[in-house]
């Protein structure tokens, strides 16, 4: 008799087979998302339910900010209203001197014929939390692509560039810090006007402006702006400024360090930008579009020059026996030699000699005497 175990004692699959199963799901799952995106409407939709849990986790947070701005003194808020009425007049300041170069610059594009710059549109916004990734430098706004946000939008505050987003959900979005070590803006020398691409760095702390050669002319404390040649990043927006320039000469650029103009990490309301530029059409692109129109035509053509032959042929066939008369008695009278004039007058001559009866040949000849006799 065999010996069974209880129900309760029952075992499935043993614990090796269960984890080589998991792993190879988890790996599947993992290249098809990377490869394919399958994951992206499953991580949207867990996105949008779990948004109701986050916001209320963070309840607590919010209360207790509040409670704080509740208790700040009124001498805080009368130094602070004070440095607002400043700021406000030194802007106000600024805005006049900005629609005066606006209004001088639009002139001069159409008086150059210049194509006017597209004008750009922000939507607020407010960081809710970073994310728990120690190796990025990210964090999770509460705008989403119900608020109209794109994917690769650049993110700014007062001060300057802080970001980009480079994931939207329908109610929050992924920001990518400046500092991060994957993270790279087109950026120019407002002074010099040299073009190059700044990077961020492992520790999150610096930026490095890559692929400046060692003869640039680059000094401590040049203001680096957005160079707008990507057609995301609108162009003069203040992005960093150089602290330190080290040049070796068994290298072919040099190693520029740079700190980021915006507080990245000290700031929590942020804009962001919704940028559209009318870029030119890649001349490459438009030339392999006409190339292959073109070889599609030569292919049609090819195709239709057997049966334009077929159908001559068939044609020429069926053509009436009588227009064939004159074609076959054109070739016959060419091919008559033409004669020559010296022929020609020696032809009377001879037919007249033929004509000419001789005497020799037809004078009766005498009878001999033997005959006779």
């Amino acid at each position: 008799m065999e010996y069974s175990p209880p129900p309760l004692f029952k075992q499935g699959p043993s614990a090796l087979a269960r984890l080589i199963f998991f792993v190879v799901l988890a790996i599947a799952l993992l290249v098809s998302d990377a490869r394919y995106s399958t994951l992206e409407i499953v991580r949207g939709m867990l996105g949008a339910g779990l948004y109701p849990l986050q916001r209320a986790a963070l309840v607590p947070r919010d209360i207790f900010m509040g409670a704080a701005d509740l208790a700040v003194t009124s001498a805080t808020l009368r130094s602070e209203n004070a440095k607002l009425a400043d700021k406000n007049l030194e802007l106000s300041v600024k805005a006049g001197d900005a629609a005066q170069l606006a209004i001088e610059n639009a002139h001069l594009r159409a008086l150059l014929n210049l194509q006017s710059r597209a004008t750009t549109a922000e939507t607020p916004a407010e960081i809710q939390y970073d994310t728990r990734d120690p190796f990025t430098q990210k964090v999770v706004i509460g705008k989403g692509s119900q608020q109209s946000i794109q994917e690769g939008a650049p993110v700014v505050t007062e001060d300057g560039v802080i970001g980009q987003v480079t994931r939207v959900f329908p109610l929050q979005s992924e920001v990518t810090l400046l500092t991060d070590k994957d993270q790279a803006v087109p950026v120019q020398i407002a002074r010099t006007g040299l073009r190059s691409v700044i990077y961020g760095t492992p520790k999150g702390d610096t930026l490095d402006l890559r692929f400046v050669p060692i003869s640039a002319d680059v000094q401590a404390g040049d203001e680096l702006v957005t160079s707008g040649l990507d057609g995301i990043y609108p162009p003069g927006l203040p992005v960093a400024k150089v602290l330190r320039v080290d040049k070796q000469a068994d290298t072919a650029f040099a190693r520029v360090v740079c700190l980021p103009v915006a507080a990245v990490r000290g700031t929590r309301q942020l804009l962001v930008l919704h940028y559209n530029v009318n870029v030119p059409p890649n001349p490459i692109e438009v030339e392999a579009a006409a190339a292959a129109k073109e070889a599609k035509e030569n292919k049609g053509k090819k195709k239709a020059a057997p049966k334009a032959a077929a159908a001559a042929g068939a044609s020429g066939a069926s053509a009436p026996a009588p227009g064939s008369a004159p074609a076959a008695a054109a070739p016959a009278a060419s091919a008559k030699p033409e004669e020559k004039p010296s022929e020609k007058a020696a032809a009377p001559k001879a037919a007249s000699g033929a004509a000419k009866p001789s005497k020799k040949a037809h004078a009766p000849k005498p009878a001999s005497s033997g005959a006779a006799r």
